[in-house]
C-alpha cells in the first residue's frame, strides 16, 4: 500500500552512491499490469502487481546496496544503514553483555521491537536475545541485521510509516524490507579495517555468483567470513575492556527462482550464520580489593580479570513459495522459517562460592575457570496466503484489490547452564557469590519451552480516484493463542496539486504482540546488596512471583499514527522531500526496576516468602508520543565529463513518556517501576536528531565521496539519580566525516581506501562511576572508539 514516487526513489538512490540516475517529475503509476510476464511486487508494502513504483503516497526509502558492499568503509549492515539513513538507530553496545554481540535495528528513536524487518517481503524472525543490563532498547528483543552478507543484498527499502494493518504485530515504528540479489554473473571482496588506535581489526572476504538452474530459473549463491577485532578505549590503569567485542562470522545465503507452469514462479531463500562472539564484562579487583573472597580468589587471579561472556550464536532463515495466476487473480502461497539461538559460555572467569568452598576444605582456593551458562532459542513458522487483482477502468484509473491469511507459529526455550555456572557451592552468607562471574547461568528454575500461535486476515484497495488523486485503505483482524485478537486499520492518499509537487498523508493504528521472549524469560541469580546475599529474580509473566507481586497478563501494545508530507522536483536536477510524523504509544512493556524491601516493603514480605530478595518484572504500563520530521533534498549536477552529488538526509525526532500506568498492586511505586533512568533510555535512547550531508565526485576512474554526519545531543540517566544529588549524563551534539576514495582500475575491478570519523571525534566525557559500562562514555550512537581506515578491493568476473 505504500510504495514511493519516482521522486522518492530517485532521492534514496543518490543518498548513497554514484549510481547514474536520472531525475525526473513523478509520473502516473501504470494503469494495469502487462499481460506476461507475471509481475512481482517491487516495493515494499504495495501488494499492487505493477513495475511501476511511481506516484504513491507515503515514503519509502529505497537504498540500493551495491556501492556500500562494494566500496563502503562500514562492513556490516548495521553500521552501513546508521551512517546512511537518520532515521535508522542502531547501537554497537559495550559493556551490556549478550547485547554486545548482536546489533539490532530500529526506526525513528523507537525501540528495536518496533520495527518489522522483511526478508524479500516476507516476514524476519528477531533474536532470542532480550537487551538487559545498560543495553539501549532495555527489555526489547530485535531483529540481528548483520546476520546477512552485504554482498547477497539488492536494496534496503526503509518504509517510514505505521503497517500493522498489512504486515502485522512490530510494524508500529515502520517496516524495513531487504531485498536478496538473483543477478547473473560472480563478484567478490576483500577488505580489511582498523581503528586509528592500531585495534578493532576487521578482516573480510566475501563472494556471490548468479548462475542459470533449470530452464529459465537462476540462483544467487553468496558466502562471507567477517572477523571483527576486540577494541578497547579504556585509560591504562582502569582494568575494563571498553569497545568493540570480537565476532566471528561465518554465513552461506542462498536465493533464487525457478519457472513452473504457465507464469508460475517457484522461489526460494535459505540462509545459515554461525557466529562465535564475545564480550568483556566488568573486571574483578585482585588482592586487596572487596572482590576476595566474594568475587574473586588470590589463588586464580592474584591482579584480579575481567570475564569474557563468549557466544555461540546460530541463525538460520529460509523461505519457499509459489506464485502464479489464477484467472485475472495473483496468488502468493509461501512457507518462512527463522530460527535463532545463543548459548553461553563463560570464558577467563570464576564460580567464587566453589573456590571460597575448596579454600574452607583445606585447598588452594580454585574453581573452574570457565562455565556453561546455557541460553535460549526462538523459532518462527509463517504461512502465508496472498491474492491481489488490478480492475482497470474503475473511476479515474482502477482499483486493486488485495486479501489473505497468515499463520504463525512461535516457540521459545531457555536452556539451563551447568551447575557450576549457577550454584552457591559454600552456603548463603558465605564469602563466595553463586555462579560463573560476568554472567550466572540460567538455574534449571530458569527453563521454559514456549509456544503460540496465530492467524490473521487482512483486505488492502488502492485506488486511482482520478489522475492527480489516489487513496488507499487497509484492515487487519488477528488473533494470538495467547492473549486475545485485534484488529487495525490504515487510511493514506495522495494529490498531485502541480506537476512538481505531491501531497501525501495517512492515518493508522497499530499493534504490537508481547514476544514471548518478554512473556517468558526467567532469570535467577544472587546478588550481594550491602553485604547481603539476595535472590534476585527475573519473573516471567503469569509465573507464581509475577502473581504474587500482582502483575497481570501481558497484552498487546497500540499505536495510532499520522504523517503528512510533500515532495517538490523544481528542476529535473533538484529534489526535496519532507514528512511529519506523529505516533502515540499505549500500553508499552517495559522490564520494571527492582522491587525489593526498601522499594515496596509490602510485596518484600510477599516475596520472601517465596525465597526472592528482589524482583523485576515485564509490564504493560507506559504510553509515549513521538512527533518526528524527515527532511531529504538532493542535486545531480554534471560538469563536462565530472559528476557531482549533493544530497541532505535529515530526521528530527521527540518520545516523550506521556502515562505511566501501574498495576493496582504497585500503585504509587511508579517510579519504581519506571525510573528517570529508565524513562531516558526510552525518550533518549537514540540521539534527538541526525543528519547526513553527502558530496560524490566522480572524475575520470577516481570517485570520492565525502559525508557529513552529525548526531544531535542526548540525554541519559545515572545510576545515584538526580534524587541522589547525580546530573544526568549529558552528550553534547557531535559530527563526523567520512572520506573515501575509489580507483576503477579497469571494468572489472577497483581499489577503496579511506576513513570514518576522520578527525577521530569522541563522546562527551562523564562521570565513570555513574555510567552503565563503568567508562567515561556510555555506548551511544555515534560511537566511542574514534577514527577508523579501510581498504577494499572489488572484483567482477
Amino acid at each position: 500500500m505504500f510504495a514511493t514516487t519516482t521522486l522518492r526513489k530517485a532521492v534514496l538512490l543518490s543518498l548513497y552512491g554514484a549510481t547514474a540516475l536520472t531525475l525526473t517529475p513523478t509520473t502516473r503509476a501504470q494503469s494495469a499490469p502487462e499481460a506476461s510476464p507475471m509481475q512481482s511486487v517491487s516495493v515494499v508494502g504495495s501488494r499492487r502487481a505493477t513495475t511501476s513504483s511511481t506516484d504513491t503516497v507515503v515514503p519509502v526509502d529505497i537504498i540500493p546496496m551495491s556501492k556500500s558492499s562494494e566500496q563502503g568503509g562500514q562492513f556490516d549492515l548495521a553500521q552501513t544503514l546508521t551512517y546512511i539513513s537518520p532515521s535508522f538507530n542502531s547501537t554497537r553496545q559495550s559493556g551490556s553483555d549478550g547485547a554486545d554481540l548482536v546489533d539490532s535495528a530500529a526506526l525513528r528513536g523507537l525501540g528495536s521491537d518496533q520495527t518489522l524487518v522483511l526478508v524479500n517481503g516476507k516476514r524476519r524472525h528477531t533474536t532470542a536475545l532480550v537487551n538487559l543490563f545498560g543495553a539501549r532498547n532495555r527489555g526489547n528483543t530485535g531483529t540481528d541485521m548483520n546476520a546477512i552478507p552485504m554482498l547477497a543484498i539488492k536494496d534496503v527499502q526503509v518504509l517510514r510509516d505505521g503497517a500493522a494493518a498489512q504486515y502485522g504485530s512490530d510494524a508500529i515504528a515502520g517496516v524495513m524490507d531487504i531485498g536478496l540479489k538473483k543477478s547473473k554473473g560472480c563478484e567478490a571482496i576483500a577488505g580489511y579495517s582498523q581503528y586509528g588506535e592500531g585495534d578493532g581489526k576487521n578482516y573480510l572476504t566475501s563472494a556471490y555468483c548468479g548462475v542459470d538452474i533449470g530452464n529459465g530459473g537462476v540462483l544467487g549463491i553468496t558466502g562471507e567470513y567477517l572477523s571483527r577485532g576486540r577494541s578497547n578505549r579504556a585509560e591504562a590503569d582502569n582494568p575494563r575492556i571498553i569497545g568493540d567485542s570480537k565476532t566471528e562470522n561465518q554465513t552461506l545465503y542462498l536465493n533464487g527462482e525457478l519457472p513452473t507452469v504457465g507464469e508460475g514462479r517457484l522461489y526460494f531463500t535459505a540462509g545459515v550464520q554461525k557466529r562465535d562472539a564475545s564480550s568483556a564484562a566488568f573486571a574483578r579487583g585482585g588482592v586487596g580489593s572487596d572482590d576476595i573472597p566474594s568475587r574473586n580468589s588470590a589463588a586464580m587471579y592474584p591482579n584480579g580479570f575481567v570475564p569474557f561472556i563468549d557466544a555461540r550464536i546460530d541463525d538460520r532463515y529460509a523461505t519457499i513459495g509459489h506464485r502464479t495466476k489464477i484467472g485475472e487473480w495473483n496468488a502468493d502461497l509461501s512457507q518462512t522459517y527463522g530460527y535463532n539461538k545463543m548459548i553461553y559460555d563463560i570464558r577467563h572467569t570464576i564460580n567464587a562460592s566453589i573456590a571460597n568452598l575448596d579454600l574452607i576444605k583445606g585447598g588452594k582456593g580454585i574453581s573452574p575457570d570457565h562455565f556453561n551458562a546455557g541460553g535460549f532459542s526462538f523459532e518462527q513458522l509463517t504461512s502465508n496466503l496472498d491474492f491481489s487483482r488490478f480492475y482497470d477502468g474503475i473511476m479515474g484509473g482502477g482499483l486493486n484489490v488485495a486479501f489473505g491469511g497468515e499463520y504463525r507459529h512461535e516457540n521459545f526455550k531457555i536452556f539451563a547452564g551447568e551447575a557450576g555456572s549457577y550454584i552457591d557451592a559454600d552456603g548463603v552468607g558465605f564469602g563466595g557469590n553463586a555462579g560463573s562471574q560476568g554472567f550466572p547461568g540460567f538455574q534449571p528454575g530458569d527453563r521454559v519451552d514456549a509456544d503460540r500461535h496465530s492467524t490473521a486476515a487482512y483486505l488492502d484497495l488502492e485506488l486511482d480516484v482520478t489522475p492527480t488523486v489516489k487513496a488507499q485503505a487497509a484492515v487487519r483482524y488477528e488473533k494470538y493463542s495467547d492473549f486475545g485478537s485485534t484488529s487495525t486499520g490504515k487510511l493514506a492518499g495522495s494529490w498531485r496539486v502541480a506537476p512538481q509537487v505531491l501531497l501525501r498523508g495517512s492515518a493508522s493504528t497499530g499493534f504490537r504482540a508481547p514476544s514471548l521472549q518478554q512473556i517468558y524469560l526467567s532469570s535467577t541469580f544472587t546478588d550481594f546488596i550491602g553485604g547481603v546475599p539476595t535472590e534476585v529474580v527475573l519473573a516471567p509473566n503469569g509465573g507464581v512471583i509475577a502473581n504474587a507481586a500482582g502483575i497481570p497478563k501481558l497484552k498487546e501494545e497500540k499505536s495510532t499514527s499520522y504523517t503528512l508530507g510533500t515532495t517538490w522536483t523544481p528542476t529535473q536536477a533538484i529534489s526535496v522531500t519532507a514528512d511529519l510524523y506523529q505516533i502515540k504509544i499505549k500500553d508499552r512493556i517495559v522490564l520494571s526496576g527492582r522491587f525489593n524491601a526498601d522499594t515496596y516493603p509490602d510485596l518484600a514480605e510477599r516475596l520472601a516468602a517465596l525465597g526472592v530478595g528482589e524482583a523485576q518484572f515485564f509490564v504493560n504500563s507506559v504510553d509515549t508520543k513521538t512527533k518526528g520530521l524527515d527532511l531529504t533534498a538532493s542535486h545531480k549536477a554534471n560538469f563536462g565529463a565530472n559528476k557531482l552529488t549533493t544530497y541532505l538526509a535529515m530526521n528530527v525526532s521527540k518520545t516523550e513518556v506521556i502515562g505511566i500506568h501501574a498495576p493496582a498492586s504497585l500503585n504509587g511505586f511508579e517510579d519504581v517501576l519506571l525510573s528517570e533512568k529508565e524513562r531516558l533510555y526510552i525518550e533518549q535512547g537514540a540521539p534527538r536528531s541526525k543528519a547526513t550531508l553527502g558530496f560524490d565526485f566522480v572524475t575520470g576512474p577516481w570517485e570520492s565521496d565525502l559525508k557529513i554526519i552529525h548526531f544531535g545531543p542526548q540525554t541519559l540517566g545515572t545510576f545515584d539519580g538526580t534524587a541522589g544529588g547525580v546530573p544526568n549524563q549529558r552528550y553534547e551534539s557531535k559530527t563526523s566525516a567520512d572520506l573515501a576514495f575509489t580507483y576503477t582500475i579497469n571494468k572489472n575491478m577497483k581499489f577503496s581506501f579511506g576513513g570514518n570519523n576522520i578527525f577521530n571525534v569522541k563522546p562527551t566525557s562523564q562521570d565513570a562511576d555513574q555510567t552503565d559500562n563503568g567508562f567515561k562514555y556510555e555506548s551511544v550512537q555515534f560511537g566511542l572508539n574514534g577514527a577508523s581506515w579501510f581498504g577494499r578491493l572489488y572484483v567482477k568476473f
